[in-house]
Order: structure tokens, then C-alpha cells, then sequence
């Protein structure tokens, strides 16, 4: 048995878990500062980085706890080095480096995107492969191909904003607050999703992903049309990031042969995505992985199950290695 602490503070979720065998949550413990953002309509950076500061100790504390283990029962401590935020990635990895020294315990450095390929393992362990993954979050949009466990393959990426950055922008622009995810998620269920044809960026274009310019669409939209209903805007808009999203995956993974297809990140929490993906897989006789929405989001279990991967792959992390605000997932050349 292989147990890992695992930390995660790469963006404005302070998380731990312990998980064992890279399979099983043995405790998972998220703390939000979604409250303390929204005020402002987005993260602060400084304001994150204190807060994990403040909730980091407690929050470890909570995850052993929970799982029922003390420091002694650990195999290895890992952290997310990157990407994020400097100040916040800070926090998890002096921490996770710290606990490690103290405890003589290897440290396990993980990639958060590689993070969100993991967590469908800790849900569906035997998910068909190879498989297509589509990793859409507020900084991120991308379809991987996974060919095998830590073997992966771009194919393609957004060239400007990503889908959650897009629906932060749009749902600031209307006045609907932050996070814009879940709020244009619920307004859309009541909107009619055809009101507006709002452009579908790249489409029929490869599997590269371009939000900006619906982005703008909606502005120009909206203040040319001031009187529309703000449930169909939001519908529109919606319905344009979606069907951009399932074509292109749909498309990748009928391409590469694909035996699943998976998504994951922030935005995979987004109903009508579900919906649609869920759909085109069925239709394409496909299986499909749609995570749970605990999954979907920042969490320190995705932490746990990469670090028990690249332990065992890899083997510790120097504990010189640097927190990595840029850092890149490790493709196949």
C-alpha cells in the first residue's frame, strides 16, 4: 500500500488528500475562496496567496484526519508545481517540501493539467484507452490524446481565450457576478439557446479553439441589442462554446480511433457539455467518462493519483525543483 498527502493551491482552491494506491481517496478537503473573490468578479492573486497561507495547515490537518492516518502511515507528500499562480503555487510546494524534510518522506512535484487527465482514473479506473480528453478549465482548453497511463499527445488548443475564461468575461460583461461558469450554466436552462446566432470560432477548422471573438460578439450583441432577454444571451452563448467544444472532440476522436472520450477541468462541470458529449459518444459507440463534478474542479485527489504514477515512473522530485506558474505537460514528440 502506497499512501500519498497530496496538496493542491494552484489557483484559489486550498486542497489536500490522501490517496491511496493512485486509485482510492482515502480523504479529500476543499476550501473555496470563491466568497473572497467575488467581490472583485475574479481572482486576485495577492489576496489568494495569503488566504492559502491562512487555510493551508488546517486543511492538511482535516484531509489526515479524515483518512484516518498519521504522518507515519505516509509513503510520499506531492504538491501541484505548476501551472498557476506564483504566489499561490508557492504555498502548496514550500509546504509540501517542508512536511517532506520533516518527515523524511520522498516529494512528488505534479503537473495540474496532468492532475485533470488522472482524475478520471480515480473514478474509472478501467476507462477505455486509448482516449480522447477534453481538458477545458478557466485557463486552459485542449484535446489530449492519451494513448496509455502518462503517455499523451496534443492535438489541439485554444489560440487565445480559454472556455472558462470566456465565460467569466461574458458573464462580467452582463452583470451575473463570478464565478461565470455555473451562473450562465443555471441562467441557460431557462434561455432559449437559438435566440442569438452567436459565431462558432475554428469550426471545420482543425482542432485548434478560438473564444475570443464570440467573446466579443456578445459584447457588441448586447449593447446594440440592450432590450434582450439576458437568459437567451447567456443561452447563445452557451450553445456557441459547446458545439465548438463537442465537434472538435468528436471529430479527434473519430480521427484517431479513439475508445473513449473523457472531459475534465473546471468547465466539465457545465451541464450542457455533459449533455452534448455524453450524446455524441453514444451516438459514435464510444464510451464515455463524464468525472463527477468534485472531479471536475481544482482538488488535491488528482494531485495524489498523478504522484503515485510519477513516483513509481519516475521515482521523487528533487526538492530543488521550482514552482512553475508556465509549466508544460510532458508530450510525445
Amino acid at each position: 500500500m502506497t499512501a500519498i498527502l497530496a496538496i493542491e493551491t494552484s489557483c484559489d482552491e486550498t486542497a489536500a488528500a490522501v490517496v491511496v494506491d493512485g486509485r482510492n481517496i482515502a480523504s479529500s478537503v476543499v476550501s473555496s475562496q470563491v466568497d473572497l473573490h467575488a467581490a472583485f468578479g475574479g481572482v486576485v492573486p495577492e489576496v489568494a496567496g495569503r488566504a492559502h497561507i491562512d487555510l493551508l495547515t488546517p486543511v492538511v490537518g482535516e484531509a489526515l484526519s479524515r483518512a484516518g492516518i498519521a504522518r507515519g502511515d505516509l509513503d510520499a507528500v506531492a504538491a501541484t508545481i505548476g501551472p498557476g499562480l506564483i504566489g499561490s503555487l508557492l504555498v502548496g510546494v514550500s509546504a509540501a517540501k517542508a512536511y517532506s524534510l520533516a518527515w523524511g518522506l520522498p516529494f512528488v512535484g505534479v503537473n495540474h493539467m496532468e492532475g485533470h487527465l488522472h482524475a478520471a482514473f480515480l473514478e474509472d479506473p478501467d476507462m477505455a484507452l486509448p482516449a480522447v480528453v477534453l481538458l477545458v478549465s478557466g485557463g486552459h482548453t485542449m484535446i489530449v490524446h492519451m494513448s496509455d497511463e502518462g503517455r499523451y499527445r496534443l492535438v489541439g488548443q485554444t489560440i487565445d481565450d480559454a472556455a472558462g475564461e470566456a465565460f467569466d468575461k461574458v458573464a462580467r460583461f452582463l452583470g451575473l457576478g463570478y464565478p461565470g461558469g455555473p451562473v450562465i450554466d443555471k441562467l441557460s436552462a431557462t434561455g432559449n439557446p437559438a435566440a442569438v446566432a452567436f459565431p462558432r470560432g475554428l469550426r471545420g477548422q482543425g482542432f485548434d479553439f478560438s473564444f475570443s471573438g464570440l467573446k466579443t460578439s456578445v459584447i457588441n450583441y448586447v449593447r446594440k441589442n440592450p432590450d434582450t432577454d439576458v437568459k437567451d444571451v447567456a443561452a447563445s452563448f452557451q450553445a456557441a462554446v459547446v458545439d465548438v467544444l463537442v465537434e472538435k472532440v468528436r471529430a479527434a476522436a473519430g480521427q484517431l480511433e479513439a475508445k473513449s472520450i473523457c472531459i475534465g477541468g473546471g468547465v466539465a462541470a457545465n451541464s450542457a457539455l455533459r449533455a452534448a458529449v455524453a450524446e455524441a459518444a453514444e451516438s459514435d459507440g464510444r464510451a464515455c467518462f463524464l468525472p463527477s463534478r468534485a472531479m471536475c474542479t481544482d482538488n488535491a485527489a488528482m494531485v495524489g493519483a498523478t504522484a503515485w504514477y510519477r513516483l513509481r515512473t519516475d521515482g521523487p522530485t528533487p526538492l530543488d525543483v521550482a514552482a512553475n506558474p508556465n509549466l508544460k505537460l510532458r508530450f510525445e514528440v
